[in-house]
Parts: structure tokens; sequence; C-alpha cells
């Protein structure tokens, strides 16, 4: 090895050899040593900056930023789980949501879901709690609720107390050996002090930096990329970066997986942090801009179909009403319908027939019976955005 590469290395930490014999990578303590922004860099800050501002301002026109907030958890919660090989799609879980009291879904659906629901109560409790490794446990708990890697042998909601590795069949083959437990246990709560430690570094690259080092110190046995991407949110939520928690960035890792895996080796191998920082806020403005265009095509859609509910005459009332609610579940069936608007089976049955004809629902399923129907213009606006290439 060089001595440019033993720098490298040294800089963001060292290979240690086992006593059985492996080696695992003891990192280095936040902030990283000689930490170069440089101004083409600052340059491409700036563009992410501004791409959150226009995102701030685009979500004040919608009418109700909290429905178009629910869709994009969804979206961070399915394309997280894809990243690790969950095959559960956006479709999936909606009609699972809509059809929630049938029975037990299936397991991939149960990752999303547990996700969901891991980020939600994330949002929820930095009311009363900053980000801090109690908060990470508790996501933890709700993320391995139930599914798979969720037995009690894997410790839902616990730091590891045994080595884990990434890639390769076992210790000796591992592309990476993160450190061992009582290492771990160190650089866990120096990288704790350093989420509330100010220092000069702009929020996104303290952010960044933080994701990293956490992908780094792998502290579960399961669920480390999906806190990690989860902790990328609450950490944006709790600086308020946003007025709304509307920046996701998995559907920007999902695209670029590999480079996304290189460049958090490459931090481990040689000490590549700027070139990571270059790649995370890249994504910044990439999903940044997309979500603000996403918003404008949602304001100009419900406008739109509001002009089509007026021409329903005397069901207009109730189409306006589910109109609203398919924002929040674009995904429903008559007895959820029935149910959510108060209303009977064949007022419900009407209603859909009459949003289906005038082009707002599309029925999915071909059956007689247990149909579920989508609000497929909506649905669409998110297809094309993750369809768009960063």
């Amino acid at each position: 090895m060089s001595t440019a590469q033993r720098q490298a290395s040294h800089r963001s930490g060292s290979l240690v050899a086992q006593a059985t014999g492996y080696k695992a990578f003891i990192p280095e303590h936040l902030p990283p040593k000689d930490l170069v922004l440089s101004p083409l860099f600052l340059r491409k800050l700036s563009i992410a900056d501004r791409a959150l501002a226009r995102l701030d301002g685009a979500v004040t026109t919608l009418p109700n930023p909290d429905l178009f907030i629910y869709m994009y958890v969804r979206r961070e919660a399915v394309l997280s789980s894809q990243i690790e090989g969950t095959q559960a799609s956006m479709i999936d879980v909606l009609q699972f949501e809509a059809e929630r009291d049938r029975g037990e879904q299936e397991v991939p659906v149960g990752e999303v879901i547990n996700y969901i629901d891991a980020l939600r109560y994330g949002l929820n409790r930095l009311k009363t709690l900053p980000v801090s490794l109690r908060l990470v446990r508790e996501i933890h708990g709700h993320l391995m609720k139930g599914v798979r890697g969720g037995e009690p042998h894997k410790t839902p909601g616990e730091f590891r107390t045994s080595q884990n590795w990434w890639g390769g069949s076992s210790l000796g083959n591992a592309r990476f050996v993160p450190p061992p437990p009582d290492e771990m246990k160190q650089a866990l709560h120096k990288w704790e002090e350093y989420i509330h430690r100010p220092d000069d570094f702009p929020d996104l690259v303290h952010i960044a930096l933080l994701h990293a080092q956490f992908e780094t110190i792998h502290p579960f046995v399961d669920g480390n990329g999906r806190i990690g991407r989860l902790l990328i949110s609450l950490l944006l939520a709790e600086r308020k970066i946003l007025e709304q928690p509307l920046l996701y960035l998995s559907i920007f890792f999902k695209k670029q997986k590999v480079a996304y895996y290189d460049r958090l080796q490459a931090i481990r191998d040689h000490g590549e942090w700027e070139q990571w920082l270059d790649f995370f806020v890249e994504g910044v403005a990439v999903v940044a801009t997309e979500a603000t265009d996403t918003a404008r095509k949602i304001l100009s859609l419900r406008e739109k179909d509001r002009e089509r509910i007026a021409a329903l005459g005397r069901r207009s009332g109730n189409a306006h009403r589910l109109l609203d609610w398919l924002f929040h579940q674009p995904v429903v069936t008559v007895r959820l319908v029935e149910k959510v608007l108060k209303i009977s089976q064949p007022a419900a049955n009407a209603l859909i027939a009459s949003m289906a004809q005038a082009k707002i629902l599309k029925e999915l399923t071909g059956y007689r019976r247990n149909r579920r129907f989508s609000y497929a213009s909506y649905l669409q606006l998110f297809e094309e955005a993750g369809r768009r290439g960063p």
C-alpha cells in the first residue's frame, strides 16, 4: 500500500486484526481530518440549497401538504426496502392498506409497512426526543417488529453484541467488516456526540457525514441500511431544513445503487470523504427538484379533477370529499369508501362508478366482486418521477 493510500485509510479509520484472524474496520471519529470543501463542491451545495428552497415554496401551494408527505413516506419506505432486496411495490402497499382488515399481509409488504410506521414514529417522536441512540433503538424496534429479521435472536431495538459483515459469505471473504461490539459502542457514542456538536460545516455536510459514519459502524444485526437512510429524513426534519419533511433520498440511492455503495466503501478504503459529499449533495438537488415538479403537477391535477367532479351533479359533494381522500389513499375499495364517507354501500358503488366514468378512478382487478380502484393519474405522477434519470 502506498503512503498516500495509508494516509487516506488512516483518515477514515484503520483495519485492525482480530484474535480469530479477520480484520475489522475501526473508524476515526467525526469530523474527518482536513476535510476540503472545494469551490466546485460549494457551488453544488448552493444548487442543492436553492432546490430545497424551491421545494419549500412549492409545497406551501398545496391544499393539504400532509397528504403529499404521506405518499412520499410510502415511496421512501418502498424504495429503501427495495435497495435491500425487498420486492414489494408501491401498488402492493396501497392495495394492502385499502384492504388492511381482510387478513395478514405478505412478508415483503409487512417490511415496507414497518418502515412507514418507523419513519412516521420517528418524525412524531422528534417533538419530545432529539435524534440520539435512544431514538435509533426505538425506530429499529418498529422497523423489525414481526417481519424478516425481527426474530428475537436478531434483537429488534437493540445494538448487536456479535460481529457482523457486509458482502461475501464469511468474515474471511467479506467486502467490509464493521467494528467489533466493544469498539462499536465507543464509535456510536462519539457519533451521538457529533450529532449535536456545533461546527462550521453546513447542515447538509453534517448530515452526509453522519449517514456515512452510521453505515460504517453498522450497529444492528439487520436493518442498518434502512435505519441509516431513515435517519437522513429525521435529521433533515430536526434541523428544519424544510418546513415539511419532504426530502427522501432513497429514490436517488436506488437509481445509483452501485455508486451509493461504492462511495461509502471508498471512504473506508481510501478516505474519500469529499467524493461522498459530492454524491450526497447531488442527490439532494436531484430529489428536491423532482419533488418540486411533482408538487406542481399535483396541484394542476387536483384542479382539473375538481372541474370534472363539478359535472357529476348531486354526487359532486361526496365526490369532492372522496377526491380529497384519494390524495391520502389512492387505492380504495367500495367498502373503504363506504366507511370513510359514512355512506351506504349502494351510494358508495354509485359514487365510484361515476368517478370511474369521469376517468378519475380506474378499476384494477377485473373482478366483479372485491374490486379495487386506483387514482391512476395521481399514482402516475410518482411513477414518472421514479423513471426520470438522476
